[in-house]
Formats: structure tokens, C-alpha cells, sequence
């Protein structure tokens, strides 16, 4: 099997480290899409936040509900700055001793200073643990069952809590994590539901055991992981995500952003835009029509209307049904059937 590094492609990546493929791109798309197919992510950031008071004292800093966050738990969380703009997006899993935060790869330092600041005399240990555990991650619709068959977890479906409408009454959003991630541990770390699958994390001297136990699933490159991504409308923290974004604008409110809690930096920004719906930028799947190259757009490249900017292309990948596509970021007001272009390409926004 060839396995090729995304380092090998595009040396400047962020997401060197970990295999782009296994010699059939377009294949490992479709087992993603259709069956499960293993992904190495093990280029993620991971923080470990032990101590008694981690619950209450995430809570306090971050977007969600997180009080009564227990063993066998996972969601999402945001890290705002003081004017509601995105500046971190983790992913947790709790095991009953320890949160376990995993970001973007180069994310993580920034997230664990902003929490050292914050620490005080908190009861709590934060650290990277990016040396010590390794995420993995199952992907497609057979992975729950795989998960359960070959790591011995059983793992109920994620549950993401519906946006209320603007001017809800105070109450009216339960309390507790809006997206819940089921979380089970098993010999080697532990799994979570999410849902593009499982995401493992893995000791990372367990992970030739674990990766044996899997080895009947096939491989599937970080390429094919990112075309579903793509295609399912999942933003990425730093890919489409900039320094003005704001959650609503990245759809990140529903899993990441609970909308009736405490106080938490950025609030007021999230509350104003939230009750008048009225977010300046929107995350739209453009349909890239013309190009002349396999080579995608590179992200930031410009999304024009005539002679004039109004947004800018997140990850843009070559789609094994789809074509050539992007998640953008576009200007609020551009319509629907706007006749838009990337580079040389025509773009169509995707209404589906």
C-alpha cells in the first residue's frame, strides 16, 4: 500500500505529519461516504484538564454549558475574544478525572495559555498532552458498529440541541452540554461519537495495538476525511475561520454555543446578533465549474461578484460525486444565485 505524506504535497501545511492518501483518493471518499474507513489525525493538538473543578471553571471561560458535564460525556467549545470573535474550537471528551481537549493541529498552545491565565486559584491542572494521546478516527456510517465489534464500545448517537429563535424566553434552553457526545473507554483511550463517526484517543504507545485490532478497516487519507468534511458544511477552525469571525457566521452556534448560560467573554456579541439574525458573513458550499487544473483553490483565495470581493474559500477539494467544491465564507447579502467566480472558475452556491 502506498502511503503518501501531506508534507510530500504541500510541504507548508499545517497538516503535515499525517498521511494525505494511500494511492486512491477518490476510493477512500467513497468508503468514508459509504461503509467506515480509518484516519489517522494524529497531528491534532490535545490538552489534558484534570482537577476537581475543571467542569465549572470551563464553564465560566467558554461558550458552552459545561457544569454538569460527566464521565461518559463529549462536546464542543468556543474561546471568544472580549468582541464575540472566534479564537478557539475544541472538541472534549471527559472520562471522569480528566477533560480532554482536542483542537487543530497549532492551535493548541494558544488554548492552553489563554487557560493558564485564567487558572487563579482554580483547582485545576491544565497541560498539553499532545504528546501522550494520538486522535484517530472512524469514519463513515458503519463506524459505530465497527467500534463496537472491534474495540468492544458501545456508543449512542450524538445529540446536538436545536437554535432557539431570536428573543426565547429566559429558561427556555436546557441546561448541559448542546451537543452531547457519547464517550466510553476501552483498552487504549477512549472513543467518542461525533458525527462523522468515532474519534479515538489513543495513548499513543497503545497505538500500534489499537490500529492492529483495527486491521480490518481500510486506510483513508486526510484528503478523504477533509472531502467529507467539505461536503457535510463542517468549518474548520483557521481554514474557515478568520479574525473577525463571529460564531453564527460559521454555524457553530448549534453544537459549540450555548445560548442561555453565564456570563463568558464575547457574549454580548453572540446575544446581539443572535436575537437580530443578522450575522454580517455566511458559511455557503460553492460548486467550482471550469477549472483547468486537479489542483483546488488554495485557501483565502478570493470569492468575487464582477470586480468585487465578498468572501474567500475556506477548503476547496475535488469531491468523488460532487466535482470540484468549497466551503466559503461569503458577505451576508450576496444572493443565492449570484454568479460568482473563484480564480478562473465559475462558482455556484449550493441551496441544498
Amino acid at each position: 500500500m502506498t502511503t503518501v505524506l501531506i508534507e510530500e504535497l504541500e510541504p507548508e501545511s499545517a497538516d503535515a505529519g499525517v498521511p494525505a492518501h494511500y494511492g486512491d483518493p477518490m476510493r477512500e471518499q467513497r468508503t468514508l461516504d459509504t461503509a467506515v474507513g480509518l484516519v489517522d489525525r494524529s497531528h491534532r493538538d490535545v490538552l489534558a484538564v484534570p482537577g476537581e473543578e475543571r467542569a465549572s471553571w470551563l464553564h465560566t471561560l467558554t461558550t458552552q454549558h459545561l457544569t454538569e458535564l460527566s464521565a461518559g460525556q463529549g462536546t464542543e467549545l468556543l474561546v471568544l475574544s472580549p468582541n464575540g470573535h472566534v479564537e478557539q474550537h475544541a472538541l472534549v471528551a471527559e472520562d471522569g478525572t480528566t477533560a480532554w481537549l482536542d483542537t487543530e493541529p497549532g492551535a493548541g498552545a494558544g488554548l492552553l495559555k489563554y487557560l493558564e491565565m485564567m487558572r487563579f486559584f482554580t483547582k485545576v491542572e491544565p497541560r498539553d498532552a499532545t504528546g501522550e494521546i494520538a486522535v484517530l478516527s472512524l469514519v463513515g456510517p458503519d463506524a459505530p458498529a465497527t467500534a463496537a465489534r472491534l474495540l468492544g464500545v458501545e456508543l449512542a448517537e450524538p445529540r446536538i440541541g436545536e437554535v432557539p429563535g431570536a428573543k426565547f424566553a429566559a429558561g427556555s434552553v436546557p441546561p448541559g452540554p448542546t451537543a452531547r457526545y457519547d464517550v466510553r473507554a476501552f483498552d487504549g483511550g477512549l472513543a467518542r461519537r461525533v458525527p462523522l463517526g468515532v474519534d479515538l484517543l489513543v495513548r499513543r504507545g497503545e497505538v500500534d495495538a489499537v490500529v492492529a485490532r483495527l486491521s480490518g478497516v481500510p486506510n483513508a487519507g486526510l484528503w478523504a476525511y477533509e472531502a467529507v468534511r467539505v461536503a457535510r458544511r463542517m468549518p474548520r477552525l483557521g481554514w474557515e475561520t478568520d479574525h473577525r469571525t463571529i460564531p453564527a457566521e460559521a454555524e457553530l452556534i448549534g453544537p459549540a454555543v450555548h445560548l442561555d448560560k453565564g456570563c463568558y467573554r464575547g457574549q454580548e456579541t453572540v446575544a446581539r446578533v443572535h436575537h437580530l439574525g443578522r450575522p454580517p458573513r455566511r458559511l455557503a458550499l460553492l460548486h467550482l465549474d471550469g477549472v483547468a487544473t486537479d489542483q483546488p483553490p488554495a485557501q483565502g483565495t478570493a470569492v468575487m461578484l464582477a470586480e468585487r470581493a465578498v468572501g474567500f474559500v475556506g477548503t476547496a477539494v475535488r469531491h468523488y460525486e460532487l466535482g470540484m467544491i468549497a466551503l466559503a465564507v461569503l458577505k451576508r447579502n450576496v444572493a443565492d444565485d449570484a454568479q460568482l467566480t473563484v480564480g478562473e472558475s465559475a462558482a455556484a452556491i449550493d441551496l441544498g
